[in-house]
């Protein structure tokens, strides 16, 4: 069995720290936005990390699969009209979204992947 898939060993650090007895980590995701931690992955959960969380503060935010209502691959159009494979990925649960770029297209796309299937499937 291979581990969780990651960008920072701190990052993945941090989500292990979190985690509910018998969770396991899924995939932790370095978000390049300006003030964004990551994206973790979790069997239950996606945890978001806002650096700039009211002022000085850092949040880790955890939303269970079953409260979220959408998730987006956000993308651009070419010229020529086609779809352009974005970094970006949003996430949906309740009135709020929250929106983040990760480092390439591929991540983003296995993000969103992670998120469906278990909010699909749960």
């Amino acid at each position: 069995m291979t581990g969780p898939v990651f960008d920072e060993r701190d990052q993945l650090d941090t989500v292990a720290a979190a985690l509910l007895p018998g969770e396991r980590i899924v995939a932790v995701y370095d978000a390049v936005d300006p003030g964004a931690g990551f994206l973790g992955l979790t069997d239950l959960r996606v945890l978001l990390q806002d650096n700039v969380f009211g002022g000085n503060r850092t949040a880790l935010t955890s939303i269970p699969y079953a409260r979220i209502d959408a998730v987006s691959v956000l993308s651009g159009r070419s010229p020529a009209g086609g779809f352009v494979p974005s970094t970006r990925i949003a996430v949906t649960a309740g009135a709020r979204t929250y929106e983040l770029a990760l480092r390439d297209p591929a991540r983003a796309r296995h993000a969103h992947d992670v998120v469906l299937d278990r909010t699909v499937r749960p």
